[in-house]
């Protein structure tokens, strides 16, 4: 699992009929001191709650897929959890080669 932020939306005029009913969302992924790590992505918003602005958990790849019980989608990102906060107990380690 993943963070990230929303910072946009996506209409769609034509999707995938497993996706009808769900949003999608560009979201920025970030590391754990909230600073951008990748391209943006767009993600399918399995709480149908989350908005431009709120911090989230992801998942990609396979977990994905099947993030909803009983549905399968053809997605890659999908949002599965609101961050109402993120506090670090120490800082990360750093390892050298």
């Amino acid at each position: 699992m993943d963070i990230g932020k929303v910072i946009g939306t996506v209409v769609a005029t034509r999707k995938d009929p497993s996706l009808e009913g769900t949003r999608l969302l560009v979201v920025q992924p970030l590391d754990e001191k909230h600073n951008p790590i990748a391209e943006p992505l767009v993600a399918v918003d399995t709480l149908q709650d989350a908005g431009v602005g709120e911090i989230v958990y992801i998942v990609t790849g396979g977990d994905a897929v099947g993030v909803i019980p009983g549905r399968r989608m053809p997605v890659d990102v999908a949002i599965v959890g609101l961050i109402d906060s993120l506090s670090l107990l120490e800082e990360p380690s750093k390892t050298s080669s």
